[in-house]
């Protein structure tokens, strides 16, 4: 892949993503929603095509609100579906990351790809018809569930975040032993993705934990940050 489109570049993922693809030789074009506005079909279109990308990987969510009506809807479901249908117009191989909060805390792990979602409200429920949309617009795309993101440092919306705020706020960090979170080492999670644009199209899982409690990450993450 030598030029690669990506929403949600300055993210969490994103950020992390745009490192790994450049070590890779990739170029990065980067989607600026104050430039290209995403409730219009024709400017985006314009876009994708003026920017002749082999790929394009969508990973931005309505994490920032502007103040739209539905922006969360916007974002995570039409946005989707319009860039699922612009790259099977324009042959760009497409990739987007979907979450495992398509789950409930009801539904019973581990997740597979088999595993039938059933979220039916709030962000999992956008994600959920989102990858159903993506698929009827666009059978070769590959979607791809991520976890929670275990990162480095606090201040980039992954698990350390939550650890600080727990602090911050109670003084001490509850931390079940019987959760097994559905979750992954940034890099590890960016180093998938990458590999997934050369993979078939399909359904990817992106989980990294198969025996760790939360409280066995949460011991381990103390003892490596002190």
């Amino acid at each position: 892949m030598k030029r690669i489109l990506v929403t949600g570049a300055s993210g969490t993922v994103g950020t992390a993503f745009r490192q790994c693809a450049t070590a890779h030789g990739a170029e990065i074009i980067a989607w600026d929603r104050t430039v290209v506005p995403i409730e219009r079909y024709q400017p985006m279109e314009d876009f994708v095509r003026a920017s002749r990308p082999d790929a394009l990987v969508h990973l931005a969510i309505g994490s920032k609100s502007t103040g739209r009506a539905n922006e969360s809807w916007l974002v995570n479901y039409e946005w989707t579906s319009e860039l699922a249908w612009i790259a099977r117009v324009l042959e760009v191989r497409f990739v987007f990351t979907s979450s495992v909060m398509v789950f409930t805390d009801a539904a019973r792990g581990p997740f597979t790809t088999a595993s039938r979602p059933d979220a039916s409200d709030g962000y999992g429920r956008e994600k959920r018809l989102a990858e159903e949309r993506v698929f009827h617009q666009n059978p070769d795309a590959r979607v791809v569930r991520i976890g929670w993101q275990i990162g480095e440092r606090a201040g980039s919306n992954n698990m350390i975040d939550f650890f600080e705020r727990q602090m911050r706020e109670h003084g001490h960090i509850d931390a079940s032993r019987r959760w097994l979170p559905a979750c992954s080492f940034l890099p590890d999670t960016v180093a998938a993705l990458w590999s997934v644009l050369s993979e078939s199209p399909g359904l990817y899982l992106v989980d990294s934990n198969l025996r760790w409690s939360f409280f066995d990450i949460s011991t381990a993450l103390n003892r490596r940050h002190d």
